[in-house]
């Protein structure tokens, strides 16, 4: 506990002493968080937007004259991927007829007797299920017919295989050049106090100590700047979702604070994590140099 408190000392010393280039880790780091945040952000959004839109894909399954939809009902209660399943009797499609109609639904009395079918409205989890759910529901004897948009839920489902691929893309590079960003500042801010690395080794002193507050600076600076970033970002976010709010009213961000905290919470822990490793590799990679000169 007591090495623990004096590594955590010479730590906030390492730091004052030389501000200039403390203040310098910690610029770029906040830069750096903001950017990986940013497309954290965009990616989130994304996906949510293609979900927003597989949600609002609806078949519809029409049932032949004589027909109602309990059989087809029953058989798609043991489907997993449906998430929701409405049934629509002729007398109902009739009523939403006349309220669509508005002015016009005396039309509808010219009809006589009702010619509507049945009508089955399925949503399903993901657009890739829409193609093959709509070949099986073509398959069942009392099905008349099966409207739903193809062209649109293939193109969707492609669209969210690429939108994974390249949030997943976009993230691993975003974290590799935050990485190689922070281990390059740490290993200069190591290079530029050589001088008391090599004076530490040569009175003995265990590479551990010699490690450890050159770890912890890199850890805080890196941490703080995460958490600076995050505080600009949140701002950031709310200021575009508010600008979106009144300009494109029908692209909406995620609002979800729940989530949003999660996500700046994550966002600080990696900038913790970054920070240990870069600063822990470019330390024992200095040491162990400077430990077996040629």
């Amino acid at each position: 506990m007591a090495s623990f408190r004096y590594a955590l000392r010479d730590t906030f010393r390492l730091i004052f002493r030389h501000w200039g280039l403390s203040i310098l880790t910690l610029i770029t780091a906040v830069a750096l968080f903001f950017l990986l945040g940013s497309s954290g952000l965009f990616s989130l959004n994304l996906k949510s937007l293609v979900a927003d839109v597989e949600d609002d894909l609806v078949i519809n399954v029409f049932m032949k004259a004589g027909e109602d939809a309990s059989s087809l009902v029953e058989a798609m209660q043991d489907v997993g991927f449906i998430t929701d399943l409405k049934v629509i009797s002729p007398e109902k499609g009739l009523e939403l007829l006349r309220a669509k109609l508005g002015n016009q639904a005396k039309a509808v009395t010219l009809l006589g007797e009702n010619p509507l079918p049945w009508n089955v409205q399925i949503q399903v989890m993901k657009a890739d299920f829409v193609t093959p759910l709509v070949r099986d529901l073509m398959s069942f004897p009392s099905v008349e017919e099966v409207v739903y948009a193809g062209q649109l839920a293939e193109k969707l489902a492609q669209a969210s295989l690429v939108m994974n691929r390249v949030s997943i893309a976009v993230l691993i590079l975003a974290i590799t050049i935050t990485a190689l960003v922070l281990y390059n500042t740490v290993k200069i801010a190591i290079y530029s106090k050589r001088g008391e690395i090599e004076v530490m080794l040569l009175v003995g002193a265990t590479n551990t100590s010699i490690a450890l507050p050159f770890v912890l600076q890199g850890m805080l600076l890196s941490t703080f700047g995460a958490l600076i970033s995050v505080i600009l970002l949140a701002g950031a976010y709310q200021y575009v979702s508010v600008m979106l709010e009144t300009t494109l009213s029908f692209l909406i961000l995620i609002a979800d604070r729940l989530l949003l905290m999660r996500f700046y919470l994550i966002l600080i822990g990696t900038g913790m994590t970054l920070g240990w490793l870069c600063s822990w590799f470019a330390v024992h990679r200095y040491i162990a140099e400077a430990s077996c000169p040629e």
